[in-house]
């Protein structure tokens, strides 16, 4: 899926990726152990040719869009996030997210990315719940989930197998809020 115009927030634009955008910068991110660390793209290297490959697959999906993360001001490419696969019968969809640039991290990106691509889920797709899943240690992204007003709605013991140690699978939600009048 294709989304144009962008979506906008206040610091951020949020739009289809172009051949352009898929360069080193963006490949580095998922060949990089801290970064990817709770990615399932850790267990691949990744390449030029296969970044391509993805992105145009996520591009021209039927149920799945798939977002660079753009500073509005300077319009550097700092993560991406996907919503999908959508469900039209259920009318949900899950949302995944990276901030692959580190000098990024623990600005409130996140939260603003997630938060701006819920509402248009919510009011653009007519969607009624988003699901998103995530390793117990990804503390970063939980906040950031909570903060866009998820909320916990369980837990998966001993679900992710991530550096030698098992760890718990979190599950979070958020429901459209009903329309008021």
């Amino acid at each position: 899926m294709q989304i144009d115009p962008p979506i906008q927030s206040s610091r951020l634009k949020l739009r289809t990726l172009k051949e352009d955008d898929i360069g080193e910068r963006y490949l580095s991110w998922l060949n990089e152990e801290e970064i990817n660390r709770f990615l399932e793209v850790r267990f691949t290297g990744q390449t030029a040719s296969s970044l391509r490959q993805y992105v145009a697959s996520l591009n021209d999906s039927k149920d799945t869009l798939f977002l660079g993360i753009f500073l509005k001001g300077s319009g550097v490419h700092i993560g991406n996030i996907k919503l999908g696969p959508i469900s039209p019968h259920h009318k949900r969809a899950d949302i995944g997210i990276v901030v692959g640039d580190r000098d990024h991290w623990g600005k409130g990106y996140a939260t603003e990315a997630i938060g701006a691509l819920a509402d248009y889920a919510f009011t653009g797709l007519d969607l009624h719940k988003l699901t998103a899943g995530l390793y117990e240690e990804n503390e970063g992204s939980r906040q950031a989930f909570l903060k866009a007003g998820f909320v916990e709605e369980g837990r998966l013991p001993e679900h992710w197998l991530c550096g030698g140690a098992w760890q718990d699978g979190i599950l979070l939600g958020r429901v459209r809020k009903p329309k008021a009048g």
